[in-house]
């Protein structure tokens, strides 16, 4: 067997790297997305349990504006000290504690009768789930080396975009059960979808390896190559500028990042909890609309695959996170102009396309320069900020919907967020030779 192989950006990559990747993407990555995919699906279901639930509640738009938004303040408040918890008590029972508690909420989101238990649980929601996601982000970088980064982020966070072409489709379909048991269809929804992440949270205890030194999954020559490459990029971090957790917090590279996250996640999340609605407007069923609805996320699953493959392989990251954000900005804008419903979708699957082009590619700006507590303070930072945007987001659609009736034109409002964090990721620029100079091939 040949003891070396030629890497994406033209080095060479001996066996023992090789396999040593293999066995860890193998080992983690299949079991992540898993884990993601019911963390985001639990999220973002209200947006279809709200075609039923909305109306026999009688939540006026601003009233389920609030209740999707509320979310992301319980999220907002404990995202740093649930990252901090994350370093100190490992990934297995951090990561289990917050799938378990958060299965149990959503699926207790069947409860809702009005609009404060509505509003209570779904910040309670928030609460559980804090952390989840840029634990995930700090714990790979226990794994994986920069060059190899952005394209294991995409395939973790694949699941967003698979949560609403599975997850659309399944959601609209269990809407269909209504009536069976004395249960609305909507509260079949969030029952069905909450108990996966209760059981998928305690396998988790026992499944996630903590740090590599502690994977009896791995050979000790694969330990001892990912230690030696790992170690050689924290030293690089650190001699280029060491920081404390409370320099990270307040860097202005880590507030322009969290702002650029805001504009990214505001696109997202006012996409997600309104376009069923949007296209439920043109007419069809809640089985149809679940299936429509998934159109601009399957675009977005192959768009983020093959973007962030090919961010690694340029060594380029400024292009790849600020261009997209734009065309989003471009087609949210453009959306809100157009009636026709098939030239609404084709505009919404390039936005679609333009925010998971960025999703995966952004996270590997934080994680070039931050190693260590710096790294789980900051990145969970940026993540709570940015998510703030998932208030915003919807809010602001809300908003503008209960205003002029039509969500459409809440688009428009909506594209000023990608708008602005595209022409901050051009204007902040991004320094790959430290990013890449364990590799020894630095731009």
């Amino acid at each position: 067997m040949s003891q070396t192989t030629l890497a994406a950006g033209g080095g060479i990559k001996s066996e023992i790297e090789t396999s040593t990747i293999r066995a860890i993407s193998w080992r983690l990555i299949p079991f992540l997305i898993l884990a993601y995919f019911f963390s985001y699906l639990d999220r973002v279901n209200l947006g279809f349990a709200a075609l039923t639930m909305n109306a026999e509640l009688k939540f006026s738009p601003l009233v389920f504006a609030w209740g999707a938004g509320i979310f992301f303040i319980g999220y907002f408040i404990f995202e740093v000290p649930s990252n901090l918890a994350l370093e100190k008590f490992g990934a297995s029972r951090w990561i289990a504690r917050i799938m378990v508690s958060w299965g149990i909420i959503s699926a207790a989101m069947a409860l809702v009768s009005g609009e404060r238990s509505f509003y209570v649980l779904r910040f309670l929601l928030g609460v559980a789930e804090a952390g989840f996601f840029p634990g995930i982000i700090l714990y790979l970088t226990y794994w994986y080396p920069a060059e190899y980064r952005a394209r294991f982020l995409a395939a973790f966070g694949l699941a967003v975009p698979i949560s609403t072409v599975i997850g659309a489709p399944i959601s609209g379909l269990l809407l269909g059960l209504d009536g069976m048991m004395g249960l609305k269809g909507w509260q079949w929804l969030f029952i069905i979808e909450g108990i996966p992440s209760v059981l998928l949270g305690i396998v988790t205890w026992f499944y996630l390896t903590d740090k590599p030194e502690k994977a009896d999954w791995l050979t000790p020559e694969q330990k001892a190559w990912l230690a030696a490459k790992l170690q050689a990029e924290v030293a690089t971090k650190q001699a280029a500028k060491h920081m404390t957790l409370g320099q990270a917090l307040s860097s202005p590279k880590v507030i322009a990042l969290s702002v650029i996250y805001f504009g990214f996640v505001g696109a997202l999340y006012g996409m997600q909890f309104w376009l069923p609605q949007i296209v439920k407007a043109f007419g069809l069923t809640n089985a149809q609309t679940g299936f429509v609805t998934a159109i601009p996320f399957v675009f977005g699953t192959l768009t983020m695959i093959l973007w962030s493959r090919h961010s690694d392989a340029t060594r380029e990251r400024v292009a790849h996170v600020g261009g997209p954000l734009l065309l989003t900005a471009v087609a949210l804008a453009a959306s809100s102009y157009i009636t026709d419903p098939v030239t609404t979708m084709v505009l919404l699957t390039i936005a679609a396309i333009g925010v998971f082009g960025t999703f995966a590619v952004f996270w590997t700006l934080p994680t070039a320069w931050l190693s260590g507590t710096a790294a789980a303070g900051a990145i969970a930072l940026i993540n709570s900020i940015g998510n703030l945007a998932g208030f915003g987001g919807p809010y602001l659609v809300g908003w503008v919907k209960d205003a002029t009736g039509s969500a459409s034109h809440g688009l428009l409002a909506l594209s000023l967020l990608p708008l602005v964090a595209g022409l901050l990721v051009f204007l902040g620029g991004h320094d790959t030779k430290t990013e890449f100079a364990a590799a020894g091939q630095g731009k």
